[in-house]
């Protein structure tokens, strides 16, 4: 079975960002349902050096897109940090997924092989797209992406490995 980085990446993208999307959804009712404010949600950080939920988001969003366009040799969406709710996260989310559909599986052949950069620790570093994709991008993606499901799972947000893994994506 041969896998392209179209199929490695975009695909897997979008099942992990809807299962985010809907798990903010979770905890914005677990918010209601407690009387708790849910932009508090937002602030909520596992250990003090780690970024809090709004920004582990937005970085798991930030790689998604960025990966799939270096892959696909396109410009990487740029898209402003400033969501203050979970409803502006889950907006966010959408966008990142809308674009990710726009991208189509031609545009990522060869892009194992394309020469990307990307910024690592603030300063740019050279890729070569299938390691920068398994190596780099999906990993740091599922970083971000499990600790905002920890975060949520332990402030007590009903969840489960049911809600991480979402709605399978099956061709």
């Amino acid at each position: 079975m041969a896998l392209s980085p179209y199929d490695v990446s975009v695909p897997v993208f979008i099942q992990m960002l809807s299962s985010l999307s809907a798990i903010l959804g979770k905890a914005a009712r677990h918010a209601e349902e407690h009387g708790t404010d849910p932009g508090l949600l937002l602030q909520e950080r596992l250990y003090p050096d780690m970024f809090p939920l709004v920004r582990q988001v937005q970085v798991a969003t930030d790689h998604a897109k960025g990966a799939a366009a270096r892959l696909a040799g396109v410009d990487v969406p740029r898209f402003p940090d400033d969501e203050t709710s979970i409803e502006a996260l889950q907006a966010r989310i959408a966008r990142t997924i809308d674009f990710l559909r726009r991208l189509a599986p031609d545009q990522f052949a060869g892009g194992d092989e394309r020469e990307v950069k990307a910024p690592v620790g603030g300063r740019p570093v050279r890729f070569r797209g299938g390691p920068y994709l398994l190596h780099f991008a999906l990993p740091n993606f599922y970083f971000h992406v499990t600790t905002a499901y920890a975060i949520l799972r332990h402030r007590g947000v009903a969840i489960g490995k049911p809600d991480f893994i979402g709605s399978l994506i099956v061709r």
